[in-house]
């Protein structure tokens, strides 16, 4: 049988199924056959067909698939790229295996290291079973019966906690709120600076301190409630009183042991709404931690509701309150306050309530005086309207809030204005410290919240690319408000005529008589009675224990200063004080470049639409 094949060339290829011939004789066929077939000239792939590999021309090209290049350059790029990589990681493998010298960080500016310092005033304030580390050797617990004795409201189970308000034991509600609410503000816009200064633990810590201490104060697990807290303790000595009390007695305060009443108020919304916007600017700084987060949202919620409902002034009812820590009115609470729960709830009835033309009438928010634009534990109406100017300047929310915030936002304007040297608005002492309350004393508290308005302010107008502001018809740049801020807070930390620092433990020179009962006495474990600690008191020798990080009452108005423990007016500390101190260091220190938060407030705030404009009323001929 034969069977036939095609071959390429033309003509047929016969092989016989039964030719036995050996492998030898049929290749010498084959080449034969190739031989006969080849005679016309072939082209080069059929050369390549019939030629073995061994007799294949060597290429001088490199076919790559999408390019051919030569193949001299490709073995010379090879080459150079192995002997690249082995160089590399021989350069690597010596870096490696020398020991290097680091570069140092820079050193941390002065307001840094002041923080650092000013956080530790909170430390040693703190009353009740003291955390673990809390880093004040002198102090221990104390004041563990609070709240559980007798004519205390069934609502409140302990009042154990909480910080002392300054030289002395007694937890004064109203400026302590105060102080927790400004340091969450300064958390809130700084957060990134607080973790850059190893800090943001710490404060958030401090914070947590002071809410779980208010979530103790009411039924803080009721919506509505009819009792509040207001303080722990009495200070009052007046007519010549000679019962044991907070200001009668000079004692440690892990020694006290006498009656510390609870003041209990049934209408105080000042006090009521300062507590809510704590408890409401804390709930954003713990916004990570759903649960707690709630809880404080909640109870906030509660003590606004109260504040609105059950109006009254709370020192009004208090002689205690009257004495210390009166305030003037509430209605700038209610601004204020309603600003948190807005920014803590996203509730817009909270922020209708806030941008109410009669209430910001009623808080003085368009007319001067002596006092406006001066930022305290009594009037929160400057930090309310900055607060208020931060939701124009981000979120615009337009119409029906526009025409309020803008008011708001000129008279922060203007209360910037008034911070700058060349208005005339406040006086100035010879060594440069603003007199926000008019030569009376204890200066440095308004003067450090001032300068965190200044500097806050200038961080929205930046992070909102606005160079700057008007005063009258003159431009001022942004770096004008830091440099007032700054020029403030260098006066506390030792730029003055005295070269002397007032927040202890900060430079060379500090006040070493703080009127403070637990730095004064010394650590000996010697109990001194009431009376038996006023040879502490008035001792003329230097502190035993040294109350890192607490700025004094400050300098009178010519700049000068007396060292003196009996002085209050010049040398005690206050929690009020040191929270505005806290965020006016923070606002100053690190890298310019690290600006504030711009969203985290807005966490809870949903997207803004603004409503349009009702139409104008129809015309009539």
């Amino acid at each position: 049988m034969s069977m036939y094949g095609r071959d390429p060339w033309g003509g047929p290829l016969e092989i016989n199924a039964t030719d036995s011939a050996t492998d030898d004789d049929r290749s010498r066929n084959l080449q034969d056959l190739d031989r006969a077939a080849l005679s016309r000239p072939l082209d080069e792939t059929q050369q390549s067909w019939l030629l073995g590999p061994g007799e294949q021309k060597k290429k001088k090209y490199v076919d790559l698939g999408c390019i051919i290049v030569s193949r001299k350059i490709f073995v010379w790029t090879v080459g150079t790229l192995l002997f690249s990589a082995f160089l590399a990681g021989f350069v690597t493998l010596i870096v490696k295996t020398v020991p290097r010298h680091h570069h140092k960080h820079p050193p941390p500016d002065n307001y840094t290291l002041a923080l650092h310092k000013a956080l530790m005033f909170f430390n040693a304030q703190k009353s009740g079973k003291l955390p673990k580390h809390n880093n004040v050797s002198w102090r221990g617990n104390s004041c563990l019966q609070d709240g559980k004795g007798d004519g205390v409201s069934a609502a409140i189970k302990d009042l154990v906690g909480g910080y002392y308000d300054a030289g002395d034991a007694i937890k004064f509600n109203f400026p302590q709120s105060f102080a927790i609410t400004m340091l969450s503000w300064s958390v809130i816009e700084y957060s990134a600076k607080y973790e850059a200064a190893g800090e943001l633990s710490h404060v958030k810590e401090l914070i947590k301190w002071g809410t779980d201490y208010f979530l103790k104060t009411f039924n803080s697990t009721a919506d509505s409630i009819t009792t509040l807290a207001a303080q722990v303790g009495l200070g009052d000595t007046s007519g010549g009183s000679t019962t044991p009390n907070d200001h009668y007695c000079w004692m440690r305060p892990e020694d006290i042991d006498y009656d510390r009443p609870v003041t209990e108020c049934h209408s105080c919304s000042d006090l009521a709404a300062e507590m809510a916007a704590a408890l409401a600017s804390a709930s954003i700084v713990f916004k990570d931690n759903k649960a707690y987060s709630k809880k404080l949202v909640h109870g906030a919620t509660t003590l606004f509701k109260f504040a609105r409902e059950q109006r009254g002034r709370y020192s009004a009812g208090s002689s205690e309150a009257s004495i210390f820590y009166n305030s003037t009115s509430y209605w700038d609470e209610f601004v204020w306050g309603g600003a948190w729960m807005y920014y803590a709830t996203g509730n817009s009835s909270y922020l209708k309530l806030a941008t109410t033309p009669g209430l910001a009438k009623h808080a003085g928010a368009f007319w001067g005086g002596p006092d406006y634009g001066v930022f305290s534990w009594d009037n929160k109406l400057a930090g309310a309207q900055v607060l208020l100017s931060r939701l124009r300047l981000f979120l615009s929310p337009g119409y029906p809030y526009e025409e309020i915030l803008r008011t708001f936002h000129n008279q922060t304007s203007i209360v910037m204005c008034s911070y700058l040297p060349v208005f005339t608005s406040f006086n100035r002492t010879k060594g440069g410290l603003i007199q926000l309350n008019h030569g009376r004393p204890q200066p440095l508290q308004y003067v450090v919240n001032s300068a965190f308005l200044a500097a806050v302010f200038s961080d929205y107008l930046d992070a909102a690319d606005t160079p700057g502001w008007y005063c009258g018809p003159n431009f001022f740049s942004t770096d004008v408000l830091r440099d007032f801020a700054r020029t403030q807070i260098n006066y506390i930390l030792g730029n003055n005529p005295r070269k002397m620092s007032y927040v202890v433990g900060f430079g060379n020179h500090y006040p070493k008589h703080v009127h403070h009962r637990g730095a004064s006495i010394p650590k000996n474990k010697v109990k001194y009675n009431c009376k038996g600690g006023w040879k502490w008191r008035d001792s003329s020798k230097p502190n035993p224990n040294t109350i890192v990080g607490a700025m004094v009452a400050g300098p009178d108005k010519h700049d000068g200063f007396h060292d003196v423990r009996t002085n209050y007016n010049y040398t005690e500390p206050t929690l009020a004080g040191n929270a505005g101190l806290v965020a006016a260091l923070v606002a100053l220190s690190g890298d310019k470049s690290t600006s504030i938060d711009k969203n985290t407030i807005f966490s809870a705030v949903p997207p803004m639409f603004p409503t349009p404009p009702p139409p104008p009323a129809p015309w009539k001929p």
